[in-house]
């Protein structure tokens, strides 16, 4: 199995079917190609024909979208595992990842995922609305599954995978949050999954000019 992704700094899609895979032991080849590069869509082609990353190549079956690829993971690869047991935990975190996954622009405009950067912005009053949002997520989440674990739902799920690229997010431009919130940006960012793709970001030298917001702290 394969999975093609885009730069580890800079391509927050990419990181989540790749943190499911990594967290969950599920082996596979992984294929990095630099984002805006000219031989970008040439290799890509040989993947996939969405002309985006992350694809899947299992077998015979090649597939793109993060969300289908870990839906996909999840029936074929993790035993269903990938989503809490309990049918209304499962149905809220599949809510939360569909809203993370269709929503939450000024956030992913405003805040572009930079991993080994320290940045200082200023957010639209849209991007605030978005971190309040995304605040209260996870302090009520936390709250309801604190004895089950130190994730959303307890135990690390895709919930916890998709939500990943706001956690570089927030730790790259220092965005303020509740003690329950601060507390899970340090559960996330101390997954070893976590740490293994931060230190191939930072072992990166490409820049992405777009991508590059705020003034360095």
């Amino acid at each position: 199995m394969q999975l093609i992704i885009g730069n580890k700094n800079y391509s927050s899609w990419s990181l989540r079917p790749w943190l499911a895979l990594k967290a969950f032991n599920v082996a596979f080849d992984e294929v990095e190609l630099g984002l805006f590069t000219e031989n970008f869509y040439t290799e890509l082609a040989q993947y996939s024909p969405a002309g985006k990353v992350p694809v899947l190549v299992d077998g015979d079956i090649n597939m793109w979208d993060s969300l289908a690829i870990c839906e996909y993971l999840n029936e074929q690869h993790l035993n269903n595992k990938g989503w809490p047991t309990d049918k209304q935990h499962r149905a809220e975190a599949r809510s939360f990842v569909a809203e993370m996954h269709s929503g939450l622009f000024a956030v992913r405009g405003e805040m572009p995922m930079n991993c080994r950067g320290k940045k200082k912005i200023s957010l639209s009053p849209e991007a605030k609305k978005e971190v309040e949002w995304l605040d209260n997520a996870w302090t009520n989440l936390r709250a309801q599954n604190k004895a089950k674990g130190d994730y959303l739902f307890g135990e690390f799920s895709l919930a916890d995978a998709f939500f990943a690229p706001v956690v570089f997010r927030f730790a790259t431009y220092g965005i303020d949050v509740s003690e329950p919130s601060k507390n899970y940006l340090k559960t996330m960012l101390a997954h070893p999954a976590m740490q293994e793709w931060l230190k191939g970001a930072k072992a990166e030298n490409a820049m992405i000019d777009v991508a590059e917001v705020g003034i360095d702290i």
